[in-house]
């Protein structure tokens, strides 16, 4: 035969080798070139087909005698693997139903667990396909899956969609409802594993400028002297968005002012008030015109505020 090929080279086993040695070799090198693995893989397709073609003579007690006494003339009556020379016309004579642990090998390439096999019928976990040996898997039982998810405080308060990738590398957008706080949890049905739930825990990491506490908001906010002894109307920050808000005549620094209704809904949508501690800030310079009018200030202020320290 022309195409005669050492078995036992291409397994790369020596002639003594045992059964479990014969086996390991095959199911390394199955996995290597497996056409699942190796898509449109001429070079590895021939491969596979050969590993097969050793590997089907080398597990078979009564076969390896033969080739071993008969080397490339072992076989030269049969006719085995009638359904793989459908698929490939040139392929070698090879006969997968009598493959011994093809089945487990395609499971354990593709990560599948095959159906137990019938003492009786003797009908084998897995068959070949005509498809590269692929199987049916069963249907695995759902898993429940949690994530973390930080919220910003602005998504936390509004809702909407945030996109969040889980573990197993999917990418999922999630309507969230507006009022989360830290530690709540979301449930959401059937993004789990497997047709599971994913349970994400809310995290709301600390805002620069507001601060929560239960349902009410806190913030400090700047303010110049001059707005503070006039009692300007000066803008707050909400989560709402900017709204004017008028400031008591001489307010003091260290002050508090409330917003009602401007801060965080709690778990049955009302609102806490948003407070504000106002801030008087000086100017870290000052312009010929600003100084001159602050010394004009000076010069006719009668207020002062040490009249009352003590000594």
């Amino acid at each position: 035969m022309a195409d005669f090929r050492d078995y036992y080279q291409l397994l790369d086993v020596a002639g003594d080798a045992t059964q479990d040695e014969i086996k390991q070799a095959f199911r390394k090198l199955a996995r290597k070139y497996h056409p699942d693995v190796n898509p449109g893989n001429q070079e590895a397709e021939e491969k596979f087909k050969q590993i097969g073609e050793a590997y089907e003579v080398l597990s078979d007690g009564e076969k390896r005698s033969k080739y071993d006494q008969f080397g490339q003339y072992w076989n030269q009556d049969n006719d085995f693997g009638a359904d793989l020379r459908r698929r490939w016309p040139s392929a070698p004579r090879m006969d997968f139903s009598q493959f011994p642990d093809f089945d487990t090998f395609v499971d354990d390439l593709l990560g599948k667990s095959p159906p137990s096999a019938t003492p009786e019928s003797g009908t084998a976990a897995a068959e070949w396909s005509g498809d590269y040996g692929t199987t049916a898997a069963p249907p695995r039982s759902p898993r429940n899956i949690e994530a973390n998810l930080a919220v910003p405080l602005e998504k936390a308060y509004s809702g909407g969609l945030e996109r969040i990738r889980l573990e197993d590398g999917r990418a999922i957008e999630i309507d969230m409802p507006g009022g989360l706080v830290t530690g709540q949890q979301i449930r959401l049905r059937s993004q789990g594993i497997d047709g599971g739930d994913l349970y994400l825990k809310i995290e709301v990491p600390p805002h620069p400028f507001f601060k929560l506490d239960a349902s009410d908001i806190y913030c400090r906010l700047p303010v110049t002297p001059a707005e503070a002894a006039l009692g300007a109307a000066v803008e707050v920050p909400t989560l709402d968005g900017r709204v004017t808000m008028n400031l008591p005549l001489a307010v003091q620094y260290g002050q508090r002012l409330r917003l009602a209704g401007k801060g965080y809904p709690d778990e049955l949508g009302r609102r806490g008030d948003q407070i504000i501690e106002i801030e008087v800030v000086l100017p870290e310079q000052l312009d010929a015109e600003e100084r001159s009018l602050y010394e004009q200030l000076y010069r006719l202020e009668s207020f002062d505020p040490r009249q009352n320290l003590p000594y």
